[in-house]
């Protein structure tokens, strides 16, 4: 990182922080004892009020917060955000509606014209797959802020030719293969649930109080609190190197790679109304898998690929 570059990032750091010691920016900037006291004499020289502490406990203040000078990227940065401008193509629903078309606009014209021309030269040697977003999901804003600000929602949501009432307190939404989902926990069935976005056809907060412990779940561990009911069906399928990398590309939080003598199985547990859904994802497999048990498992896939085969 350029010494200039450094300087602009470490104004912001102790504006923050208004007390920090050597430590901290050798820590924050990955810099040696003797850059961070020049670094220090730098922002004297700018005019950052900086007071130094004396003794066992001290260390440096700032003395009033400092204007800050606009953000700048470098090339670099500019290439990372690029990319991730691309990813956002993927999408026709974002939470807060935002349009891929005006933040790609805000973007190139606060380009200098070098990095324009090689922003424009990029977009002819990356090629960016997209998947397309197959139904427009109405309430994501909605859903995401009830779980960043831990309330609880009443949803209308449409399955199939059902319709239910749900009271839920949202946890995470995500993208997968063209869809939204939401994580949550399902407030009169007791239990965590995944809900497809564009199913949900209305959302409102409610007064409930939230269950206090779902705050601290983020989309990382969520996937650990689904839990098998009484009636979810156990299954194990011996899986070969193809279907291992298949697995990690798509699995769900009900399934898992375990290791027997060092041959790898998939074993997990679907619920007996899962039963359509589970066929149709082992079926994708295709030889990568043997199933194992339970053996209307077997039979219902060989069922699915007779089904297949006569409408040939």
């Amino acid at each position: 990182m350029k010494k200039s570059e450094r300087i602009n990032q470490m104004l912001r750091f102790i504006n923050q922080k208004q007390q920090f010691t050597l430590r901290d920016l050798m820590q924050e900037f990955q810099i040696s004892k003797r850059t961070a006291l020049r670094d220090i004499a730098s922002l004297e020289e700018i005019g950052a009020p900086i007071y130094t502490e004396y003794g066992r406990y001290g260390g440096y203040r700032l003395l009033n917060q400092i204007p800050l000078p606009p953000i700048s990227f470098n090339s670099q940065e500019i290439y990372i955000l690029y990319f991730a401008m691309q990813a956002l193509q993927s999408f026709t629903n974002l939470p807060f509606q935002v349009s891929f078309r005006t933040i790609h606009e805000k973007f190139i014209n606060e380009l200098s014209e070098n990095q324009r021309q090689d922003i424009e030269r990029m977009q002819h040697r990356v090629s960016f797959r997209h998947t397309d977003q197959i139904k427009d999901s109405a309430y994501l804003e909605v859903l995401l802020m009830a779980a960043v600000k831990n309330k609880v929602l009443e949803i209308e949501y449409q399955k199939e030719f059902q319709k239910s009432i749900r009271t839920i307190q949202p946890i995470s939404v995500y993208p997968m293969k063209g869809y939204w989902y939401c994580q949550a926990y399902d407030i009169q069935k007791k239990a965590y649930r995944v809900f497809r976005c564009d199913r949900i056809t209305s959302a409102k907060t409610t007064n409930m109080e939230p269950i206090k412990d779902l705050n601290e779940i983020t989309i990382r561990n969520a996937q650990s609190l689904w839990k098998p009911s009484e009636q979810a069906v156990q299954f194990k399928c011996m899986i070969n190197h193809a279907g291992i990398e298949q697995f990690q590309q798509e699995h769900y939080p009900s399934m898992k790679l375990t290791y027997e003598s060092g041959t790898p199985y998939m074993v997990g547990w679907y619920e007996p109304s899962e039963l359509e859904f589970i066929i149709k994802y082992l079926a994708g497999f295709g030889k990568s898998i043997k199933i194992i048990d339970p053996p209307i498992l077997k039979e219902k896939l060989r069922q699915y690929f007779r089904d297949l085969l006569n409408n040939v």
